[in-house]
């Protein structure tokens, strides 16, 4: 077996969001996935280590740095990369750079989260942060959401929102900045948070009933975007139980302080995706979805890239 090294940039041009989509929702018909984390380093200097196995799928393990820092360096936050191994022979099958393997598996996680919750008719989404992840989201859930109407991009530093847009091509939906948080937050049918924040940027004061909310920044047991009042105020999915519910602030902060409990998570991607129910039960129920990204989600997106990849060169 010949190793493939798969780089962001021969193989994002290839990427389909909905096939990206669909490789998640197809990976949640196997068996469930053995997973493994490990943090080393400092609250702003992180390796992070995550593996999976999935029968049937193989063996990953993707393992990055996260540089609080490197911004100010003119260098990226995260950097890594991805080992893909056979299922069978354990054969190192594939090295996937982490910027792609990350992107894809991200704004595809908060998709499938947002079609299974999110009102399919929803008109406005509102991002909160400009970075390459709300860059991906601007695209993956316009394709997602045809009938997106209105794309607002909300960050601290609102020239960054501004350059972001500038980057933007080729969509129907109206893009624009905002100063105004509570407003924007206010008029929104899905709201999607990116950012890097250790205490709540979005309230849930601001968000109106039947709002679907998609979880991504926090990765940490320290980091959290949204307030309690918003966690206790919806219905809270999760990608995967097991890597979210003890390990991210998100989560285990309102947990430890008695605002929410275990028992209110109400399911992840292997109770809603098998069921074809999806979780909304009324159009006024606000939906709240924490996308973790576990290895496993890594490991069926790297399956995609590779498929793509390979048949790219035949």
């Amino acid at each position: 077996m010949s190793l493939r090294m798969i780089t962001y940039k021969e193989t994002k041009k290839l990427v389909s969001w909905l096939e990206a989509m669909d490789a998640l929702r197809a990976g949640h018909f196997l068996k469930e996935a053995q997973v493994g984390d490990t943090f080393l380093g400092s609250k702003n200097a992180i390796l992070l280590s995550r593996s999976a196995f999935i029968e049937g799928l193989g063996y990953g393990v993707k393992a990055v740095t996260a540089m609080a820092e490197n911004s100010k360096r003119g260098l990226p936050t995260v950097q890594g990369a991805m080992m893909v191994y056979e299922p069978i022979t354990g054969e190192l099958s594939a090295i996937i750079e982490s910027k792609l393997i990350t992107e894809i598996k991200t704004a595809s996680d908060s998709i499938l989260g947002a079609k299974l919750l999110a009102r399919e008719n929803s008109k406005h989404l509102l991002i909160i942060g400009a970075g390459t992840v709300a860059e991906s989201l601007i695209y993956a859930y316009s394709k997602a959401f045809p009938d997106l109407e209105k794309i607002t991009i909300w960050a601290r530093n609102t020239k960054k929102a501004e350059i972001l847009i500038s980057k933007i091509n080729g969509l129907s939906p109206t893009i624009e900045t905002s100063d105004d948080i509570a407003l924007s937050a206010s008029t929104a049918d899905i709201i999607s948070t990116a950012t890097m924040a250790h205490e709540p940027v979005l309230k849930g004061k601001w968000v109106k009933p039947g709002t679907h909310i998609d979880l991504i920044g926090a990765f940490t047991s320290d980091m959290r975007e949204a307030d309690d009042f918003l966690m206790s105020s919806g219905s809270i999915f999760v990608d995967s139980r097991a890597t979210t519910i003890e390990h991210i602030g998100e989560l285990t902060i309102p947990i430890s302080n008695g605002i929410i409990s275990k028992n209110d998570i109400k399911g992840d991607f292997y109770d809603l995706i098998p069921s074809s129910k999806g979780g909304r039960k009324s159009n006024d129920e606000i939906t709240i979805f924490k996308n973790g990204g576990g290895a496993h989600l890594d490991l069926m997106i790297a399956k995609y890239l590779i498929e793509i990849s390979n048949n790219s060169i035949s």
